[in-house]
């Protein structure tokens, strides 16, 4: 029942690790159409200030290689560099709308998903040539919804590719008294409003299309309730390790500070309920310092130790609650208590020094 239900229980919203995942190994909301569109108009921005000027090297090419055509002698030695001098003639004025096209496609894709590289989306697995999984994205609502956008597409483009040279019907005909260079002029001209009209449609969808790729991205990487309590134990910690390590260094701390009542000067009471040990070194400490403290039954053995090693213990009722409360160990006493406290080691220093010169 817990398999049959795994998926159903997927509800939670993703954690920052679950996306961090997910996006090391490719998973990001991305529109293809959006990356499309983008470039699409980037194209036309670049023809309609830049086609007069790539339009002029074209025609300059051509007229040199046909007044060429005569003088250049064709064999099977120059045929190959003569190929290549072509090419790489076309290459260098395309240059700058391929820029355009690769520049406005990276950029638009940076802005989607940030910068990610991912080798695990191009690592060969056997799940890309299974044929039933195969199978199965052929007929997912991925498949489906990719079929339909295409279908819209290419009707869109149809219809205003229909629409724009319906309405200039009227001037096909007139076509054949102009010149060669008019009816280019002409037919870039239509292609650009079509293709221009087309862009603008296309953004529509390409903007569905991005919501449709969010939307779907966060249903795939939902996650159950017991995923999130797994993932917060991974994180955190299992709750028992916690609780045993935390008890662990109480005992340590513990140890430590018991260690340290045989070094102090004072043990100062409540004089049941309360024990606090300071200790004061004048060439080494800038004040007093509470080397350990406890209550009820930890009391009770800080005053068993400071009396098996000789160290004094007064009973100070308001002065022990103020430092239980608000000092702790290993801390040095707060100003307001600096008079109350010489006067308590002065006292233990005048017992000391009885003690050497009775």
């Amino acid at each position: 029942m817990a398999e049959g239900n795994k998926d159903e229980e997927k509800t939670e919203q993703a954690t920052p690790k679950r996306r961090e995942e997910a996006r090391e190994k490719g998973q990001v909301a991305k529109s293809r159409e959006l990356a499309s569109v983008v470039v699409l108009g980037a194209c036309l921005v670049y023809f309609y200030f830049g086609a007069a000027s790539m339009t002029n090297q074209v025609m300059d090419l051509m007229k040199m290689y046909f007044q060429q055509a005569g003088t250049i002698s064709i064999n099977i030695d120059n045929i190959q560099s003569l190929l290549l001098d072509v090419v790489f003639k076309i290459f260098f004025i395309l240059i700058p709308f391929l820029l355009v096209a690769l520049i406005s496609g990276f950029v638009i894709n940076i802005l989607q998903v940030g910068f990610v590289f991912s080798s695990e989306a191009v690592t060969p697995k056997f799940s890309k040539i299974d044929p039933i999984k195969g199978f199965q994205r052929l007929f997912s609502m991925q498949s489906f919804v990719e079929f339909i956008k295409n279908i819209l597409k290419m009707a869109i483009v149809g219809t205003v590719a229909y629409i724009t040279v319906r309405g200039e019907s009227e001037m096909i005909l007139p076509l054949m008294n102009f010149s060669v260079h008019d009816i280019f002029i002409y037919i870039g001209r239509i292609s650009f409003k079509i293709l221009y009209t087309t862009c603008w449609v296309l953004v529509v969808l390409a903007v569905l299309d991005y919501a449709y790729q969010k939307w779907e991205h966060e249903k795939s990487i939902k996650m159950s309730r017991q995923e999130v309590k797994e993932e917060n134990k991974q994180m955190d910690g299992d709750p028992l390790i916690k609780s045993r390590i935390k008890r662990l260094q109480r005992e340590m701390a513990r140890k430590r500070m018991m260690a340290a009542v045989p070094k102090a000067d004072v043990v100062i009471t409540n004089p049941t309920h309360l024990a606090v040990a300071i200790r004061y070194e004048p060439g080494s400490m800038n004040a007093p310092l509470v080397v350990a403290k406890g209550a009820d039954f930890l009391a009770e053995k800080i005053k068993e130790l400071a009396g098996n090693n000789g160290v004094p213990v007064l009973e100070n009722k308001a002065v022990a609650q103020v430092l239980y409360r608000m000092v702790g160990v290993d801390q040095t006493i707060p100003e307001n208590l600096y008079k109350a406290i010489a006067e308590i080691l002065a006292y233990v220093y005048s017992l000391k020094q009885k003690r050497i010169f009775p």
